[in-house]
């Protein structure tokens, strides 16, 4: 059993080289953004949801990206609506948002 009931990680990755990262889309604040609606919604914390910023997850092409476990499904986004719409769907009612989610590198 995990101590979580989802553990999220949203990639914060910054590239020095100027190549693809997450970072480009400013996902320190996403990722902030996603934590902050949790706590105004009481689901985050022990035992319920933890969001988790991520190192490099290896989908630079796809990104910006990320995790919702123990489903393990991936997701892409493009601005704070579409997160909503990951609290709202997945991360309170376990429903996967289709249109946003990665499969094999592909949304």
């Amino acid at each position: 059993m995990s101590y979580y009931e989802k553990h999220v990680f949203i990639c914060t990755n910054e590239r020095q080289d100027g190549g693809p990262c997450c970072q480009r889309f400013d996902t320190r604040k996403m990722r902030k953004y996603v934590k902050n609606k949790c706590k105004e919604l009481n689901i985050h914390g022990d035992g319920l949801i933890r969001i988790n910023s991520a190192g490099c997850m290896g989908r630079c092409q796809s990104g910006p990206v990320m995790v919702v476990y123990p489903e393990a499904i991936w997701y892409t986004f493009v601005d704070e609506e579409d997160l909503d719409e990951i609290i709202e769907q997945h991360l309170l009612k376990g429903q996967i948002v289709k249109r946003l989610q990665l499969i094999d590198g592909l949304i």
